[in-house]
């Protein structure tokens, strides 16, 4: 992972870019060089250095980093720079708990719908690609959240998926707290297809608890091992 200073050299990890969509694709290659951990929680973005190893014009660069400050993964520090986020175990704990009420209400509310058998197929569908996932880790990220994000927009209920896609930049940054081993396990499919069984049952409590063991589950596991690597007990 890249250390925590004002000056960082990025050309090895992020390349340069083809002269076309460069926004789009100037945002993706930053948003998994953040959540991937290439470019570390804490890091001060100097935009001459991004700039120039994404081949791009400054005016460019700022449009992706404000969309990133928009998803959560850079903010503000001093002098009006930017920096990569980080996330503390207290504000990973919180996050978690947002994320299981979100799609505790979702799979309860898919549960409840007497023909489940369209949305239990599209959510097999969604952890089947998880299962054949074999990109980087950025990628497999990206297919978790598709995941996720399918739980919540098949209820049809746009309140509650703007309210999850609301958070989804901090959810990005939640599953590289600990690490790509931790990210990896918490992104395992036997947990997950957990989550579809139940909704399949049609028992909306036991949907709504699988996912909140789910997500449980998947912060102790971020903030435990955290902790062991800064020496400290887990909780």
């Amino acid at each position: 992972m890249t250390s925590v200073n004002d000056s960082v050299a990025y050309g090895t990890s992020l390349g340069g870019l083809a002269r076309t969509n460069l926004r789009e694709q100037a945002l993706r290659a930053m948003r998994n060089a953040v959540t991937s951990g290439q470019i570390a929680p804490g890091t001060h973005l100097v935009e001459t250095e991004l700039s120039a190893a994404l081949s791009i014009s400054r005016g460019t660069l700022r449009e992706a980093l404000r969309q990133l400050q928009q998803e959560g993964l850079v903010e503000a520090a001093e002098r009006g720079r930017l920096r990569v986020r980080s996330l503390s175990p207290t504000e990973i704990t919180d996050l978690f708990e947002v994320r299981s009420a979100l799609e505790g209400l979702a799979a309860a509310s898919l549960a409840r719908i007497p023909d489940r058998d369209g949305v239990v197929a599209e959510l097999q569908a969604a952890l089947e690609a998880l299962a054949a996932a074999t990109g980087s880790i950025s990628d497999m990220v990206e297919i978790d959240l598709a995941f996720h994000r399918a739980l919540c927009r098949l209820t049809g209920n746009s309140a509650l998926l703007h309210s999850w896609e609301g958070i989804a930049g901090s959810i990005r940054m939640s599953i590289m707290f600990a690490g790509t081993e931790r990210a990896t396990a918490n992104m395992s499919v036997p947990r997950h297809q957990v989550l579809v069984d139940a909704i399949a049952s049609g028992d909306p409590g036991a949907a709504r608890a699988a996912v909140e063991e789910h997500m449980a589950g998947a912060a102790t596991t971020l903030v435990a091992e955290k902790a062991l690597e800064n020496g400290q007990p887990a909780a």
